[in-house]
This record gives C-alpha cells, structure tokens and sequence, in this order.
C-alpha cells in the first residue's frame, strides 16, 4: 500500500510540474498578453492542483490537508483576480 501511496505522489507531482513547464513555454511562445495570461492561469492551475493532490497522502494530519487545500484555493482566487485586472489593464492600453 505504500509503494502505492510513493507511485501516485510521484506521478501526480511530476505531471503538476509538467503543467508548470508547458505554462511557462506558453507564456514565452505565444504573440499577446491574452493568450499568454490564458495559458499561463490555466496550466499553473492545473499544475498547483495536481502537486496538491499529490502532496495529500504525505499529510500526516487532516489539518496539514486543509491547509493544502486551502493554499490551493487562496491560489485560484488570487490567480483569477490578478488575471482580471492584467486582462483588462492590457484592454486598456490597446485601446485608441
């Protein structure tokens, strides 16, 4: 059961830092700020969740979980209130 437990861990972290990586190959290829904002909110999303998910059966305690959890959730609230004012700032700017 806890060669188990190591192989998921291992797998969910290495595929969260594998949406890291193709947030950050986003980030640097694609031509403007949305798409770029899109891809990057979306995999580092992803890739938090994933090493999160990972990092859950490692908890010794539910409240070392909660507070995972709840790092993850403080993450995707901040993620989406920064990328609606970097999108809206970069609306602005193109504007005539």
């Amino acid at each position: 059961m806890t060669l188990l437990r190591d192989l998921f861990s291992i797998v969910a972290i290495c595929a969260g830092g594998f949406f890291f990586l193709a947030g950050t190959v986003g980030l640097l290829r694609f031509p403007d700020m949305l798409t770029r904002l899109h891809a990057l909110t979306k995999a580092d999303n992803l890739g938090l969740g994933l090493i999160v998910l990972g990092l859950l059966p490692r908890v010794g305690s539910v409240l070392g979980g909660v507070k995972l959890v709840a790092v993850w959730a403080l993450a995707l609230l901040a993620s989406a209130c920064v990328s609606q004012v970097a999108a809206r700032m970069g609306r602005l700017r193109d504007e005539p």
